[in-house]
Protein backbone atom coordinates (compact mmCIF):
# COMPACT_ATOMS: atom_id res chain seq x y z
CA UNK A 1 0.00 0.00 0.00
CA UNK A 2 1.26 3.45 -0.92
CA UNK A 3 1.03 5.93 1.96
CA UNK A 4 0.86 8.87 -0.46
CA UNK A 5 -2.79 7.95 -1.06
CA UNK A 6 -3.51 8.11 2.67
CA UNK A 7 -4.44 11.61 3.76
CA UNK A 8 -3.25 12.96 7.09
CA UNK A 9 -5.80 15.46 8.38
CA UNK A 10 -6.16 17.76 11.35
CA UNK A 11 -8.13 16.20 14.21
CA UNK A 12 -9.82 19.21 15.84
CA UNK A 13 -10.19 19.22 19.62
CA UNK A 14 -13.92 19.96 19.56
CA UNK A 15 -14.57 16.71 17.67
CA UNK A 16 -11.86 14.32 18.91
CA UNK A 17 -11.28 15.23 22.59
CA UNK A 18 -11.46 12.08 24.70
CA UNK A 19 -11.03 9.65 21.80
CA UNK A 20 -9.31 6.59 23.23
CA UNK A 21 -6.00 5.53 21.68
CA UNK A 22 -5.62 1.73 21.95
CA UNK A 23 -1.85 1.68 22.50
CA UNK A 24 -0.57 -1.84 22.96
CA UNK A 25 3.05 -2.90 23.29
CA UNK A 26 4.01 -6.37 22.08
CA UNK A 27 7.72 -7.10 22.05
CA UNK A 28 10.15 -10.00 22.04
CA UNK A 29 12.99 -7.82 23.35
CA UNK A 30 13.68 -5.03 25.83
CA UNK A 31 16.44 -2.71 27.00
CA UNK A 32 17.90 -3.87 30.31
CA UNK A 33 19.39 -1.30 32.70
CA UNK A 34 22.62 -2.00 34.56
CA UNK A 35 23.15 0.96 36.90
CA UNK A 36 26.11 1.26 39.24
CA UNK A 37 25.09 3.63 42.06
CA UNK A 38 26.14 7.26 41.95
CA UNK A 39 28.99 8.06 44.31
CA UNK A 40 31.61 10.80 44.59
CA UNK A 41 33.45 9.33 41.56
CA UNK A 42 30.38 9.13 39.30
CA UNK A 43 28.30 6.21 38.10
CA UNK A 44 27.98 3.82 35.17
CA UNK A 45 24.78 3.19 33.26
CA UNK A 46 24.57 0.56 30.55
CA UNK A 47 21.49 -0.17 28.46
CA UNK A 48 21.62 -3.49 26.64
CA UNK A 49 19.01 -4.81 24.24
CA UNK A 50 18.11 -8.36 25.27
CA UNK A 51 15.68 -11.04 24.09
CA UNK A 52 12.63 -11.15 26.35
CA UNK A 53 12.23 -14.92 26.53
CA UNK A 54 8.47 -14.63 26.79
CA UNK A 55 6.67 -12.01 24.71
CA UNK A 56 6.14 -8.77 26.64
CA UNK A 57 2.59 -7.46 26.27
CA UNK A 58 1.20 -4.26 27.79
CA UNK A 59 -2.38 -3.24 27.03
CA UNK A 60 -4.48 -0.16 27.88
CA UNK A 61 -6.50 -2.24 30.35
CA UNK A 62 -3.49 -2.43 32.68
CA UNK A 63 -3.50 1.27 33.42
CA UNK A 64 -5.80 3.55 35.38
CA UNK A 65 -5.03 6.39 32.99
CA UNK A 66 -5.55 5.15 29.41
CA UNK A 67 -4.31 7.17 26.44
CA UNK A 68 -6.74 9.53 24.75
CA UNK A 69 -6.57 12.66 22.62
CA UNK A 70 -6.66 16.16 24.10
CA UNK A 71 -6.31 15.25 27.76
CA UNK A 72 -6.90 18.28 29.97
CA UNK A 73 -3.29 18.56 31.13
CA UNK A 74 -2.02 18.95 27.53
CA UNK A 75 -2.89 22.60 27.05
CA UNK A 76 -2.64 23.79 23.44
CA UNK A 77 -2.24 20.27 22.03
CA UNK A 78 -2.82 19.61 18.33
CA UNK A 79 -3.61 16.25 16.76
CA UNK A 80 -3.32 14.94 13.22
CA UNK A 81 -4.18 11.58 11.80
CA UNK A 82 -5.88 9.25 9.39
CA UNK A 83 -9.65 8.73 9.59
CA UNK A 84 -11.12 5.64 7.97
CA UNK A 85 -14.28 5.39 5.88
CA UNK A 86 -16.01 4.24 9.07
CA UNK A 87 -15.21 7.58 10.75
CA UNK A 88 -12.76 5.99 13.19
CA UNK A 89 -9.14 7.07 13.71
CA UNK A 90 -6.72 4.65 12.05
CA UNK A 91 -3.53 6.53 12.97
CA UNK A 92 -2.68 9.68 14.90
CA UNK A 93 -0.02 11.89 16.35
CA UNK A 94 -0.66 14.49 19.05
CA UNK A 95 1.84 17.21 19.90
CA UNK A 96 1.86 19.81 22.64
CA UNK A 97 4.19 22.80 23.11
CA UNK A 98 6.20 23.07 26.29
CA UNK A 99 6.58 26.84 26.32
CA UNK A 100 9.10 27.25 29.14
CA UNK A 101 11.65 25.00 27.41
CA UNK A 102 10.69 25.86 23.80
CA UNK A 103 10.26 22.18 22.96
CA UNK A 104 7.43 20.26 21.33
CA UNK A 105 6.22 17.12 23.11
CA UNK A 106 4.82 14.17 21.18
CA UNK A 107 2.09 13.00 23.55
CA UNK A 108 0.61 10.26 21.34
CA UNK A 109 1.71 8.31 18.28
CA UNK A 110 -0.39 5.34 17.20
CA UNK A 111 -1.07 3.42 14.00
CA UNK A 112 -3.60 0.60 13.67
CA UNK A 113 -2.13 -2.81 12.87
CA UNK A 114 -3.43 -2.80 9.28
CA UNK A 115 -1.49 0.38 8.42
CA UNK A 116 1.83 -0.42 10.09
CA UNK A 117 5.02 -0.97 8.11
CA UNK A 118 4.11 1.22 5.13
CA UNK A 119 5.81 4.49 6.11
CA UNK A 120 2.87 6.16 7.82
CA UNK A 121 4.80 6.57 11.09
CA UNK A 122 7.45 8.56 9.24
CA UNK A 123 4.80 10.78 7.67
CA UNK A 124 3.21 11.44 11.06
CA UNK A 125 6.61 12.20 12.62
CA UNK A 126 7.37 14.50 9.68
CA UNK A 127 4.15 16.34 10.57
CA UNK A 128 5.41 16.80 14.15
CA UNK A 129 8.73 18.11 12.81
CA UNK A 130 6.83 20.50 10.51
CA UNK A 131 4.79 21.82 13.47
CA UNK A 132 7.95 22.22 15.56
CA UNK A 133 9.73 24.15 12.81
CA UNK A 134 6.69 26.39 12.20
CA UNK A 135 6.63 27.18 15.94
CA UNK A 136 10.43 27.67 15.97
CA UNK A 137 10.91 24.99 18.63
CA UNK A 138 14.47 23.97 19.47
CA UNK A 139 13.64 20.29 19.94
CA UNK A 140 10.99 17.57 19.95
CA UNK A 141 10.82 15.09 22.79
CA UNK A 142 8.76 12.07 23.74
CA UNK A 143 8.39 9.23 26.20
CA UNK A 144 8.48 5.53 25.42
CA UNK A 145 9.26 2.39 27.39
CA UNK A 146 12.28 0.09 27.48
CA UNK A 147 10.13 -2.82 26.30
CA UNK A 148 8.88 -0.94 23.23
CA UNK A 149 11.97 -1.79 21.18
CA UNK A 150 10.19 -1.46 17.82
CA UNK A 151 9.18 2.11 18.66
CA UNK A 152 12.67 2.91 19.96
CA UNK A 153 14.18 1.62 16.71
CA UNK A 154 11.76 3.80 14.73
CA UNK A 155 12.56 6.90 16.79
CA UNK A 156 16.32 6.35 16.48
CA UNK A 157 15.89 6.01 12.71
CA UNK A 158 13.99 9.31 12.75
CA UNK A 159 16.97 11.07 14.36
CA UNK A 160 15.96 10.93 18.02
CA UNK A 161 18.51 10.21 20.74
CA UNK A 162 18.40 9.23 24.40
CA UNK A 163 17.94 12.27 26.64
CA UNK A 164 16.98 10.56 29.89
CA UNK A 165 15.07 7.85 31.71
CA UNK A 166 13.09 7.28 34.89
CA UNK A 167 13.45 3.90 36.61
CA UNK A 168 10.42 4.39 38.90
CA UNK A 169 7.94 6.33 36.75
CA UNK A 170 5.23 3.65 36.57
CA UNK A 171 5.97 1.43 39.60
CA UNK A 172 8.79 0.91 42.09
CA UNK A 173 9.83 -2.15 40.08
CA UNK A 174 10.05 -0.75 36.56
CA UNK A 175 13.47 -2.30 35.83
CA UNK A 176 12.30 -5.74 36.93
CA UNK A 177 9.07 -5.33 34.93
CA UNK A 178 11.17 -4.35 31.88
CA UNK A 179 9.08 -1.20 31.45
CA UNK A 180 11.35 1.76 32.22
CA UNK A 181 10.37 5.19 30.96
CA UNK A 182 12.83 6.33 28.28
CA UNK A 183 12.88 9.93 27.05
CA UNK A 184 14.10 10.59 23.52
CA UNK A 185 14.78 13.93 21.84
CA UNK A 186 15.17 15.27 18.32
CA UNK A 187 17.23 18.44 18.05
CA UNK A 188 17.12 21.07 15.34
CA UNK A 189 20.51 22.56 14.34
CA UNK A 190 22.70 20.48 16.62
CA UNK A 191 25.63 18.27 15.85
CA UNK A 192 25.21 14.68 17.09
CA UNK A 193 27.19 13.79 20.20
CA UNK A 194 30.35 11.80 19.71
CA UNK A 195 31.74 9.23 22.10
Amino acid sequence: MNTENIEIVSLPKDKWKGTMIPLETVSDSYYDFDIKPLDSEGCTIVLTKKPAGETIVHTPEEYDFPDSLYQDHWENAEAFGVVGDDGQIKACIEVCPEEWSNRLLVTELWICKELRGIGLGKRLMDKAKEVAMAQKRRAIFLETQSCNTNAIGFYLHEGFELIGFDTCCYTNADIERREVRINLGFFFHREPRRN
